[in-house]
């Protein structure tokens, strides 16, 4: 993957263990910041770490009144759990935040929780959710993102028979403000995901650690766009990156070495709590030593 000329910078605020005042502070605040370029919410029902009991907060209801404070960040989620909504569904929620943040979301979507973490996997039951195989999933991935695109685009009705999903009827109306449809990132790591990011996705997104498999997992999906026919250079590289206060060095030895392997797009976790002006700190701190 070749190197991109400027990396594109953003912050990723969990929102779990925190108040929305707290999430809203910092987006507020990485807003009138022009090197944070992208902002981004995970999606759980439940928290994955800290207290099991602890607040967590509903992704794309939250995303959207995020998009409505907020002028200029490109905003996300990283990433939707395809499993916990219908595909048409997604698409109309998608398309309503699209159209509050004035054409300003990347489509963030994935198979849904791995088994790792384990806390994550308690979700389903006490939300009621199926939790199908790893198959499944997969699967159900890839006509979703078939679904949600034709529901973004197409200007009739239409009906879907496929295996996982079947739609009579099926039509969206407004459209996203973005044309021909907002940006699709494809989160994951496995190689049945990335035969999916190489069929459908605009960006990839992977979460950061161990360097040597990003860089395989990269050019994995170099190869698995070269046998569809599609420039492996039309996915952007996307990794996500956890950020330590008390050790920028070892975050920007991470970016430095993410850029390096051609991730231009470059989401920066930010633990909470969140101290008094840390998106201000991540661009001086982070951003500006690394771009």
């Amino acid at each position: 993957m070749p190197h991109t000329s400027r990396p594109r910078f953003g912050i990723m605020t969990a929102p779990m263990q925190v108040d929305y005042q707290d999430i809203l502070r910092v987006w507020r605040e990485a807003d009138d910041i022009p090197a944070i370029e992208h902002a981004w919410l995970f999606d759980h029902l439940l928290p994955i770490g800290g207290d099991p009991d602890g607040p967590i907060h509903e992704g794309w209801t939250l995303l959207s009144a995020l998009a409505a404070q907020t002028r200029r960040l490109r905003l996300g989620l990283l990433v939707t759990s395809n499993r916990f909504r219908p595909p048409a569904m997604l698409a109309k929620i998608a398309t309503t935040v699209d159209v509050v943040s004035g054409g300003r979301l990347d489509f963030g979507i994935g198979v849904g929780s791995r088994p790792s973490p384990p806390q994550a996997r308690r979700e389903y039951p006490a939300y009621g959710l199926p939790f199908h195989d790893t198959a499944h999933a997969v699967g159900s991935l890839a006509e979703a993102c078939t679904v949600i695109r034709r529901l973004w685009t197409e200007d009739k009705p239409f009906d879907f028979d496929g295996t996982y999903v079947q739609l009579t009827g099926a039509f969206g109306n407004p459209k996203p403000v973005q044309r021909p449809h907002p940006p699709v990132l494809i989160g994951g790591r496995s190689a049945a995901t990335l035969r999916v990011v190489a069929e459908h996705a605009d960006l990839w997104n992977i979460p950061g650690g161990d360097m040597d498999d990003v860089v395989r997992r990269s050019a994995l999906l170099d190869r698995y766009c070269a046998d569809i026919g599609r420039d492996p250079a039309s996915i952007t590289r996307s990794i996500h990156l956890a950020v330590s206060y008390d050790r920028p060095d070892v975050t920007r030895e991470a970016i430095g070495a993410a850029i390096g392997a051609g991730f231009g797009h470059i989401v920066l976790g930010l633990p909470s709590p969140y101290p008094v002006g840390v998106a201000r700190w991540v661009a001086e701190e982070l951003i500006d030593t690394s771009a």
